[in-house]
């Protein structure tokens, strides 16, 4: 059941203002196909910027879907507080599965880093047809979560170049060779950047990098985890247990 009590129903992202009718792409429009609805069926629209509003397919054809809009039913969800994703240049695949799970988890924003041990994964996702890749993916996990809040994806950049633009808030490094993660987060607030290591781990240049930036160590545990296991549970643990500023 979502928050209004109704029934949960297929959510589609439309970003943008909403009129009493809402035109909506071909791929949504297949969605819908995949999804066996028909004229007439209660759907939900999200905004991706922290608006829900419920409504009821007008029109659905092989290249068109349109949604009329309750917009008594219209929904304003609160920003959580804000956490960051640094998450390392690597594996295609992985990467795109930690951004799914990025979005179901909250996160407020995604930045791609590269790392020295970037360089020697391929095939590795990076570049403007992998971010478009990311977005979609990203979109696709908003409307399977009915969440209201869609990442920002912050510019591709190497690690250098990206501790050198600084953060606002807390800054955490996820290592092994920290103290537990519950530990650090119960000393931080948002907003917050959490960052995980590359394929292969960090170079000690690159972790003194870190600490030189004011960067705050933090363990999941002794296993070495990948990368997108250690970003799915930092990410769960600090909206579990984050304090807002």
């Amino acid at each position: 059941m979502d928050g209004s009590g109704r029934t949960a129903v297929a959510t589609f992202y439309a970003p943008g203002e909403w009129p009493e009718r809402v035109a909506l792409d071909e791929g949504a429009a297949h969605h819908a196909s995949v999804k066996r609805l028909v004229a007439g069926d209660p759907v939900r629209l999200t905004s991706g910027d922290g608006r829900r509003v419920h409504g009821t397919i007008a029109v659905l054809a092989k290249r068109r879907l349109e949604v009329d809009c309750e917009h008594a039913s219209l929904e304003l969800v609160p920003a959580p507080p804000h956490v960051a994703l640094w998450a390392p240049i690597g594996d295609r695949d992985r990467m795109l599965l930690l951004a799914e799970k990025a979005v179901e988890l909250g996160a407020s924003a995604w930045r791609s880093v590269a790392y020295r041990r970037s360089r020697s994964v391929t095939p590795r996702g990076e570049g403007e047809a992998f971010r478009e890749k990311l977005r979609l993916r990203m979109i696709a996990a908003l409307e399977q979560s009915g969440g209201a809040w869609l990442p920002v994806i912050e510019a591709e950049a190497d690690a250098a170049s990206a501790m050198s633009e600084g953060v606002t808030g807390h800054s955490i490094l996820l290592d092994a060779l920290g103290p537990p993660i519950v530990d650090v987060l119960g000393e931080a607030h948002a907003p917050l950047v959490i960052a995980c290591g590359p394929e292969g781990g960090l170079e000690p240049g690159e972790r003194a990098a870190f600490d030189d930036n004011g960067w705050r160590a933090a363990s999941l545990g002794h296993n070495v985890l990948r990368f997108e296991t250690a970003g799915i549970a930092g990410l769960a643990l600090a909206r579990a247990l984050l304090r807002s500023t």
